[in-house]
């Protein structure tokens, strides 16, 4: 039976001939395949040796010849067939072994001798010597490749993943020898790749690796801020008339950007003067300036547990802070109240306030709640202010339709993170009557600035409310949450950009100056989309962060079972946390059942946590 040596997928083989058709053959391989083979792929026939000896002994030839020799053998330029090579290589009539070995060379060395069509032509030597310095470039990138797998198998970091530990954490490239041994190692080590860093030493933090990750997206600069000489931040505080009220702020005792203060003055006949003071960085912050490229930039102060990274420079936020006896610039609202909580007129005006006292939420709320309301205690610094915005805030809250109280269920949690980088939460009831203080008169300037700004054909930035759904544009539209018929955010210029840029249309509506923007003017889109995009960002962040904390606390208090609420489906909610995490074994229960839950296996990398359904509460 005649054998034949041929080329099937790319791959040389050798078969037998079953039939022979002319244009094609039938080939049983000697692995006992049939496949039915075009005549052109046919490299040779042969009878002897028999087919499954042929192939070994074509290898140990082949195995003998050296490559770089016969590539010398050829002549440059010349195109020219295995039969031709193989006979000018040994010198004699070829066996066909001895074609098959030289058809074999060929075949494997495709840099050597380049194929064209049937025939063969040896490569250019220019060609020949950059194909082998890539070939060997090859080789050594496998190597080290090889040697970083082995490094990382046995815990141990490579000296040339630190320089790029980031951008393989966070934004690798998958071409690089790093990315690529990471991988395999990977996978020889059946753990993910993130793991495995962590196991070589090189996330030596958790909290490091999320915060990392956060600087790397959003501030791949760092968050330090440029030197600014001190005096394009100085305001010239004569500029601005000192106003005769006494001034008091409420903030937690870690707010360092006090942008609010307020002021109860009494007027003739039972009525009185509400202040609203706001602090002015838009004096200094000027479009375009260094401080403006800044907030430009960050666009929001950025909250989480521990720490925050301010929009603006902390020697600028001094300057500007309404800090208790100091003298600051602001811009004030006032309303003028009637004994029956009516206002009866608005006005707002540029001027100097000097604060007299900065109030901190966990001593006044001791002093100023429900109970000391209902008994009319009046033992307290701001006493009789307090009790006055009270009042006017609950006639505020109903005149919205907002009286309802539906705050009181609702609770916001505070972490604070101690020296010893152990973690406190602490749960605050949301709607005790400080807040509502606070919320109501910020309502009510927000909202009234955005009509002062609407009124006179000023550009602003508002935030409207419709069908549940909370969008930004540069026209007043209702905001159904909060009912008001326009809302705009200027309450907070230290910290975010949205106030910054409306302060700047109010500082020129209350001067008597033009606006700085116009409704066409780019630079007030540009600063909406940029901050939509950002704020929603930054609050994923901090949501985030948080989660990754409650993991951190859960651990710390070798928390293994505790009491959950069902709020949707397989989703619970952990009492005294904001946390929320899917139960896969939950039944189906009503919402807001409470349940007992179990809880494994916390990873604070990929902040998950296994929970499992252990009864409901009562049982």
């Amino acid at each position: 039976m005649a054998n034949v040596f041929y080329e099937e997928a790319g791959t040389l083989k050798v078969g037998s001939v079953l039939t022979d058709n002319t244009t094609s053959l039938q080939i049983e391989s000697i692995h006992g395949k049939r496949s039915k083979i075009k005549a052109k792929a046919i490299l040779l026939r042969f009878e002897n040796p028999p087919a499954h000896e042929f192939m070994q002994q074509v290898q140990a030839i082949a195995a003998a010849i050296d490559v770089n020799f016969l590539w010398e053998c050829c002549e440059e330029n010349i195109e020219f067939s295995g039969q031709k090579l193989a006979a000018d290589y040994f010198g004699h009539a070829p066996t066909p072994i001895e074609v098959a070995a030289i058809f074999t060379l060929l075949k494997e060395n495709p840099i050597y001798f380049h194929k064209k069509g049937t025939d063969y032509r040896a490569a250019p030597p220019e060609i020949l010597q950059a194909a082998l310095a890539g070939r060997e470039k090859k080789r050594l990138a496998e190597e080290k490749q090889t040697g970083y797998v082995q490094q990382l198998l046995a815990s141990e970091l490579p000296d040339t993943f630190k320089p790029i530990l980031n951008d393989l954490l966070y934004k690798p490239d998958k071409n690089t020898i790093e990315w690529k041994a990471l991988e395999a190692a990977s996978i020889a080590a059946k753990m993910s790749m993130l793991k495995l860093l962590e196991q070589c030493g090189a996330i030596p933090s958790s909290h490091d690796y999320h915060f990392n990750q956060f600087l790397y997206e959003h501030f791949p600069q760092g968050i330090d801020f440029a030197v600014v000489p001190s005096d394009s931040y100085q305001v010239d505080l004569e500029a601005y008339p000192l106003a005769d009220v006494t001034t008091f702020s409420i903030d937690d005792a870690a707010t360092t950007e006090i942008d609010d203060a307020f002021s109860v003055t009494p007027l003739a006949n039972g009525s009185f003067r509400i202040g609203i003071h706001i602090a002015t960085p838009a004096l200094i912050v000027t479009p375009d300036s260094p401080l403006d490229e800044f907030a430009a930039q960050r666009l929001s102060t950025i909250y989480l547990p521990g720490h925050k990274i301010t929009m603006l420079p902390e020697h600028v936020i001094q300057h500007f802070t309404l800090s208790e006896a100091c003298q600051r610039p602001v811009l004030s609202l006032y309303l003028e109240v009637t004994d029956d909580f009516t206002v009866t007129q608005t006005f707002s005006r540029l001027e100097t306030i000097e604060i007299t006292a900065n109030l901190r939420l966990d001593r006044l709320e001791q002093q100023f709640n429900e109970t000391t309301l209902h008994k009319n205690q009046a033992d307290y610094p701001f006493a009789h202010e307090l009790k006055t915005l009270w009042n006017f805030s609950n006639a505020m809250e109903k005149l919205r339709g907002k009286d309802q109280d539906n705050n009181l269920e609702k609770v916001d949690y505070n972490f604070t993170i101690t020296d010893q980088d152990r973690i406190v939460i602490s749960e605050r009831r949301r709607g005790a009557p400080v807040d509502k203080i606070v919320s109501e008169l910020m309502i009510f300037a927000n909202a009234e600035w955005g009509k002062q700004l609407a009124d006179a054909g000023f550009a602003g930035i508002y935030r409207s409310q419709g069908n549940g759904k909370v969008k930004m544009s540069l026209s007043p539209a209702p905001h159904q949450g909060l009912g008001v018929a326009q809302y705009t955010w200027s309450s907070s210029p230290m910290r975010r950009y949205i106030d910054l840029v409306n302060q700047r249309q109010l500082i020129a509506l209350a001067s008597g100056n033009d606006p700085i923007y116009t409704k066409e003017d780019d630079a007030i889109l540009i600063a909406m989309r940029n901050f939509e995009i950002a704020y929603t960002a930054y609050a994923e962040f901090q949501r985030g962060m948080e989660r990754y904390w409650c993991l951190r606390w859960l651990l710390q208090e070798n928390i293994n079972t505790t009491g959950a609420t069902v709020i949707k489906e397989s989703l619970v909610k952990l009492n005294h946390l904001p946390l929320i995490t899917r139960v896969p074994s939950l039944p189906d229960l009503p919402l807001g059942e409470r349940v007992t839950i179990g809880i494994t296996q916390i990873d604070l990398l990929d902040r998950t946590l296994n929970a499992s359904f252990l009864g409901k509460c009562e049982d």
